[in-house]
């Protein structure tokens, strides 16, 4: 007995109730040892550890006032006219007490006209150390304390670098709790509409659920551990890959299970049996999914980094649950848990009827037509991608309406674009004059004021430049900046600021696409070289796969600024949705081809994979349609990177689904035939295979 029949007749016993128990226990332990995550609000860290803006963040905490953070205080009159002398006294005195809300100790500089009379602008001296909830409260301060007895007629918004923190911060403020709930309904739904059951869902659910809530747990215990951040962006992806993938496993599982129930009246033999073969194929499929996501691990941009070592954490903990926790409910549910659909024994062989068998024997009976219409598709697809800008300024970010956007907006109608957010120069004290020359004569710098020297020897600076936050003018500003300043011997200077790392926060995902794609597709190919052991299937299986995810990319980037209207494609959207579309889609190909590869011996190549299809069709659109469903959930959460993530994850796995598994491969396999398998020994010729073929084009 082999260690898979081992394991089947384990979680199926009549004491396989065992294993509920010790989840049970080992769950509630570990949650109560580690405790919930608390810094799921914070905003990711995006910024590489070896960018020169991280460098300039470093020096500047060595200065005497660096514990504290700017925010900025815009005054306007609601009718747009000019400020009076009593309007500027006001905006003092809010000033005053917005400082003293702030708490940072610090004495209020006197508040900045606009040339045009028509605005003020003022600052607010915040701790810096503040983040996620703390530093959204203590800005809620700020706001009511300067609002306070404000005349009527005056309109005061805070932004600037805080405001936005806390903004960010505070659009997850329970997102994670609605995100949880409406994922849960959108699952419980699908599963009651595919099951047709009142009773059937809530076993795939409750497992589901209770894993979530282990990853969780697991996952602020990796963060721990490895020092890795875990943001609220990066615990809403994680929560839709263990809902969406766990719920696949499940899918798979209990549908084997059902087929099972229809030639065994013993249910724990049906079970033990769809448990045997069903286990490996949701193993590779995770394992594969695990690994791609270790891949970004490697990446320079941190958040990045995290999201791949947490989800990877999050999908093992799903697989445990269903290997061990959903067979065990299985078993002692019973048959009776399809009610009232019960499947009872009557010898129904579903590889041989259904829709989509009659699908398959169709593709089939024109597999070169059928591919290159197909792939014609999603080359059109894969176009969109062509259509689109790629990056979002930091006040792109959002889907809903924050106060630090609309400061903003109201500050660069009446003040240099840059003055909400300067950018920070650090150089040497002894090159302070070369710097201050060189500053000045940059194009683009409206301004450039030394406003500490360190005892350390370094001088900083506040440098405005005339740019829209993240635009192509204000990179080229920065580096043309870094490029003058590196050239003054001795001065050691580093450019810094919001557009200097967002700037290299761009430069470093692009470099990380580069590498990381590569890997990924790498980690594919050799696990499925492992699975199946046929080097043309794992090539071909491959290459559909990065065809739809590119496919989905165009589509999905295309619909996100024609259809929706965003801006542009955040540039963390590439290569997550690529990552998820290629692990997440070869889920369906292991299900297809594994299953594939179990008929080929008796039904030939051919016959294998219509009988593949016609077997696993209902199984892999249902779990197609709820992993879609899941990732467009994303969309609940207010920054439009998710929601353009959701997007384009979402239409690739439909496309997956109907396009790439029922249609493209099943033709390429009829096209390729028998060589598809080389070098396996285990996969035989079918000597009749093009008779058998001949026969199902025929009665098609």
């Amino acid at each position: 007995m082999g260690i898979w029949d081992r394991y089947a007749a384990a979680v199926t016993s009549r004491r396989s109730w065992v294993f509920l128990l010790l989840l049970i226990g080992l769950s509630a332990a570990l949650i109560g040892g580690i405790g919930a995550n608390d810094t799921a609000g914070q905003a990711p860290n995006s910024l590489p550890d070896a960018s020169e803006s991280a460098r300039a963040k470093e020096a500047a905490a060595r200065f005497p006032d660096a514990g504290t953070a700017s925010a900025i205080i815009v005054v306007t009159r609601t009718d747009d006219g000019a400020l009076t002398e009593s309007d500027r006294a006001a905006t003092v005195e809010a000033s005053t007490r917005a400082n003293v809300a702030g708490a940072a100790g610090r004495d209020p500089m006197p508040p900045v006209p606009s040339q045009d009379g028509r605005a003020l602008l003022g600052q607010v001296s915040i701790p810096a150390q503040l983040n996620g909830s703390a530093l959204t409260d203590r800005i809620d301060a700020v706001r009511q304390a300067a609002g306070e007895g404000l005349p009527d007629g005056l309109r005061l918004q805070i932004t600037g670098g805080p405001a936005f923190g806390a903004d960010i911060s505070d659009s997850f403020s329970g997102a994670n709790t609605t995100l949880l709930a409406v994922t849960a309904i959108v699952v419980a739904a699908l599963l009651i509409l595919t099951y047709r059951s009142p009773v059937l869902w809530l076993a795939p659910l409750l497992v589901i659920g209770w894993a979530d809530r282990l990853a969780t747990t697991v996952g602020t215990g990796v963060a721990e551990a490895t020092g890795l951040s875990f943001d609220g962006s990066t615990a809403g992806i994680t929560s839709v890959l263990v809902f969406g993938a766990g719920t696949n496993y499940a899918l798979l599982l209990v549908s084997r299970y059902r087929d099972e129930l229809h030639t065994e009246r013993d249910h724990r033999t049906a079970l033990r049996r769809a448990v045997r073969r069903a286990g490996p194929a949701i193993l590779a499929s995770n394992l594969t999914v695990v690994a791609a996501l270790l891949v970004l691990v490697t990446a320079s941009v941190p958040s990045t980094r995290s999201l791949g070592a947490l989800a990877a954490s999050g999908l093992l903990v799903a697989l445990v649950f269903v290997l061990l926790g959903l067979p065990a409910v299985l078993a002692v549910c019973g048959r009776n848990i399809f009610w009232p659909f019960v499947p009872r024994p009557d010898g129904r062989d579903p590889a041989e009827s259904g829709i989509w068998h009659s699908i398959a024997l169709r593709v089939i009976r024109r597999p070169a037509l059928v591919a290159a219409s197909a792939t014609a598709l999603l080359a059109v697809c894969a176009a969109g991608l062509f259509t689109v800008d790629v990056g979002l300024s930091q006040t792109e970010q959002f889907r809903v309406t924050a106060e630090s956007v609309d400061g903003f907006d109201t500050l660069a109608t009446h003040f240099p674009s840059g003055s909400s957010d300067p950018a920070l120069v650090i150089a040497r004290t002894s090159a302070a004059p070369r710097v201050q020359e060189t500053l000045a004569a940059t194009p683009g710098v409206v301004r450039a004021t030394d406003t500490a020297t360190a005892p350390t020897g370094f001088t900083r600076w506040s440098v405005v430049i005339d740019a829209p936050p993240a635009s192509d003018r204000a990179f080229d500003i920065i580096e043309s900046m870094r490029a003058r300043l590196a050239d003054i011997d001795g001065a050691q200077a580093v450019v810094g600021g919001s557009d200097a790392e967002e700037l290299d926060v761009t430069t470093a995902a692009a470099r990380d696409r580069m590498l990381i794609i590569p890997l990924v597709l790498a980690v594919v190919c050799l696990v499925l070289l492992a699975l199946l052991r046929a080097v043309p299937a794992a090539l071909l299986l491959v290459a559909v796969t990065v065809l739809s995810a590119v496919a989905a990319l165009g589509l999905g980037s295309w619909l996100s600024v024609h259809l929706f209207g965003f801006p542009a494609i955040d540039t963390d959207v590439p290569l997550f949705a690529f990552l998820f579309l290629v692990a997440l889609g070869v889920d369906y190909t292991i299900f297809l081809v594994t299953r594939a590869k179990e008929e080929t011996p008796a039904h030939g190549t051919t016959g294998g994979i219509v009988r593949a299809v016609s077997s696993t069709g209902a199984v892999i659109t249902s779990a197609g349609i709820v992993l879609a469903a899941v990732f467009c959930v994303l969309g609940v959460l207010p920054l439009i990177t998710l929601t353009q993530l959701g997007i384009v994850v979402g239409l690739g796995i439909l496309l997956d689904t109907f396009v790439v598994r029922t249609v493209i491969i099943p033709a390429l396999f009829t096209l390729i035939g028998p060589r598809i398998w080389w070098p396996s020994r285990t996969i035989d010729p079918d000597p009749d295979e093009l008779a058998h073929a001949d026969r199902t084009s025929s009665s098609a």
